[in-house]
C-alpha cells in the first residue's frame, strides 16, 4: 500500500511538471507579395489552382516521356537513397517514442560453488523494470524533434522525386535536341558533297579557280566535323538518361524521335507566391528541420535540470540450484535523483549550441523560400523571351534558306563569287542549329517552371488514393 501511494504521487508530479521547459515553438512566418512581377505574372494565365492540378504524366503528352519517368521514380538510386533515409527517421521517431515509457527485463541469476568447506548455491530469476521521470519534457521534446525530421525526409523524398522528373525531362529535351542537330549535319553534309563534288569537276575541267574548291572544302568539313560533335554528345546524353533511370551507360532512345513532335502542355497553373509556401517539399522540409532542430533546445535546456529514477525487482530466489519455489519470493523498490551542480558551463553551451543551430536552420528555411521565388520568376522571364526568340529564330531560318539558295544562284550565273555562296551556307546552317537549341530551351523553361512550383502528382494511383480520402 504504501509503494503504491509512493508510485501514485510520483505519477502525479510528473504530470503537473511534465511541460517542456525552454522557448516555445511558433511556426516561422514568412512575408510574400501579393503577386509576381506583372509581366511575369501575365506569361500564364493566373488561377489559383493547388499542384494537385499538375500532373507530369500530362505535362508532356510523350508514352516514351511517361515510361522513362515512371521507370526513373522506381529505380533512381537517388530516390532509393532518399527512401532509406524515411526508414531511418521513422526508426528515430519510434526509438524517441519509446523512450517516455518504462523499460522492462529479466534478470537470471545462477551461482554454484564452495565456502569454507561449505557448499555455496543460489538461484535467482527476477523481472525489473526502470523508469526515467523527467519533469521537463525532455522525452517529449526529442519525440516531436523526430517527428519533425521524420516529415522532413519525406518531404526531402519528394523534393528528390521532382528534381528527378525535371532531369529526366531536361535530358529528354537535350537528346532530342542533339538528336534533331545530328540530323541537321548530316543533311548539310549530304549536300556539301554533293556541291564539293561538282565544284571539284569545273576546277578539273578550269572554270573555277583553286581558291574556290579549297573554299567549298572547307565548308564541306565544317559540317563533317560537327557530325561527330553532336553524336558524342548525344551518346553522352543517353548514358547521362540510363543512370538517372537507376541503369548501367546505354542507349536508351532510338533516333525515331524529334524534337518537332514533342507536344508540350503549358497550361500550367502556378496560382499566388502564398501558394507555392504550401507546394514546394524543400520547403516544407526546411520548415520541419528547424522544427526538428527547435526542439533540441527544449532537450538541452532540459538536461540542466535534476531528473528522478524509479526502479523495481519482483522475482524468486533459492539457495537450492534449480528449487524456486514461491516462499522464495523478492522484491524491491526504489527511487533515484540526479542532477548536475557544477560542469563549468558545459549544460549551458550546450543549450546555445542548439539555439545557434536553430538559428541557422531557420536562415536556411528562409533561403530557401527566397530561392523558390526567385526560380519561379526565373522561370517565367525565360519562357516569355524564349517564346519571342523563337519567333525570330524562325524568321532567320526561313531568311537564311532563301538566302542560301539564291547565293548559289547568283554565283552559278557569275553575278557574285563564291564568298558570297559560303557566308550564306555557313548562316543557313548556324541558323537551323540554334533554332534547335532554342526550341529545346523552351522546353527547359516549362520544365523549370513546373519544378520551382514544387511539382504534382508523381502517380495516378496517388492522385486517385487522395481523392477517395477527401
Amino acid at each position: 500500500m504504501i509503494m503504491k501511494t509512493i508510485y501514485t504521487i510520483l505519477v502525479l508530479s510528473v504530470l503537473l511538471l511534465a511541460g517542456c521547459v525552454g522557448p516555445k515553438y511558433v511556426e516561422p512566418k514568412v512575408d510574400v507579395e501579393s503577386d509576381y512581377n506583372k509581366y511575369m505574372y501575365d506569361t500564364l494565365a493566373t488561377n489559383t489552382d493547388t499542384v494537385l492540378n499538375i500532373r507530369w504524366w500530362k505535362f508532356i503528352d510523350d508514352p516514351v516521356f511517361d515510361t522513362l519517368v515512371a521507370h526513373a521514380l522506381a529505380y533512381n538510386k537517388d530516390v532509393l537513397m532518399a527512401a532509406t533515409r524515411i526508414e531511418q527517421s521513422r526508426a528515430i521517431y519510434g526509438m524517441a517514442k519509446a523512450d517516455q515509457w518504462p523499460s522492462f527485463g529479466v534478470n537470471g541469476k545462477l551461482n554454484y560453488g564452495e565456502v569454507g568447506g561449505g557448499q555455496n548455491n543460489s538461484t535467482q530469476l527476477a523481472l525489473g523494470m526502470n523508469w526515467e521521470l523527467l519533469f521537463w519534457g525532455r522525452y517529449r521534446a526529442a519525440g516531436e524533434g523526430a517527428k519533425a525530421d521524420l516529415a522532413s525526409s519525406e518531404y526531402g523524398l519528394r523534393s528528390v522525386q521532382i528534381a528527378l522528373i525535371a532531369e529526366v525531362a531536361n535530358n529528354y529535351n537535350l537528346i532530342l535536341d542533339l538528336q534533331n542537330r545530328v540530323d541537321i549535319a548530316r543533311k548539310t553534309m549530304a549536300s556539301r558533297d554533293s556541291a564539293l563534288f561538282i565544284m571539284n569537276q569545273r576546277f578539273e575541267s578550269g572554270i573555277i579557280p583553286e581558291i574556290d574548291m579549297n573554299q567549298a572544302q572547307i565548308n564541306q568539313a565544317i559540317a563533317e566535323s560537327a557530325v561527330p560533335n553532336y553524336e558524342r554528345q548525344l551518346a553522352m546524353a543517353q548514358n547521362a538518361l540510363a543512370v538517372l533511370l537507376g541503369e548501367k551507360p546505354q542507349i536508351i532512345m532510338n533516333s525515331n524521335y524529334n524534337i518537332d513532335s514533342l507536344q508540350f502542355h503549358a497550361d500550367i497553373p502556378y496560382g499566388v507566391p502564398s501558394l507555392l509556401l504550401l507546394r514546394r517539399p524543400d520547403i516544407l522540409a526546411g520548415r520541419e528541420a528547424y522544427h526538428a532542430q527547435f526542439k533540441k533546445i527544449n532537450v538541452a535546456v532540459s538536461q540542466r535540470l535534476p531528473s528522478i529514477n524509479i526502479s523495481g525487482m519482483l522475482g524468486a530466489s533459492s539457495m537450492a540450484l534449480g528449487n524456486i519455489t514461491g516462499s522464495g519470493m523478492a522484491w524491491s523498490a526504489g527511487a533515484g535523483l540526479l542532477g548536475p551542480i557544477f560542469e563549468f558551463g558545459k549544460n549551458k553551451r550546450r543549450v546555445d549550441f542548439e539555439r545557434a543551430k536553430a538559428r541557422e536552420a531557420l536562415i536556411n528555411y528562409e533561403n530557401t523560400i527566397n530561392i523558390a521565388f526567385k526560380e519561379v520568376e526565373d522561370a517565367l522571364i525565360s519562357i516569355r523571351t524564349y517564346k519571342e526568340q523563337l519567333k525570330a529564330k524562325e524568321k532567320q531560318v526561313k531568311a537564311a534558306m532563301n538566302a542560301e539558295r539564291l547565293a548559289k544562284m547568283r554565283y552559278d550565273k557569275g553575278v557574285s563569287s563564291y564568298l558570297e555562296v559560303l557566308d550564306n551556307q555557313r548562316s543557313a546552317f548556324d541558323a537551323q542549329l540554334e533554332l534547335s537549341i532554342v526550341k529545346r530551351q523552351l522546353l527547359d523553361a516549362y520544365v523549370a517552371l513546373y519544378k520551382a512550383l514544387g511539382g504534382g502528382w508523381l502517380s495516378a494511383e496517388e492522385e486517385q488514393q487522395a481523392k477517395q480520402n477527401q
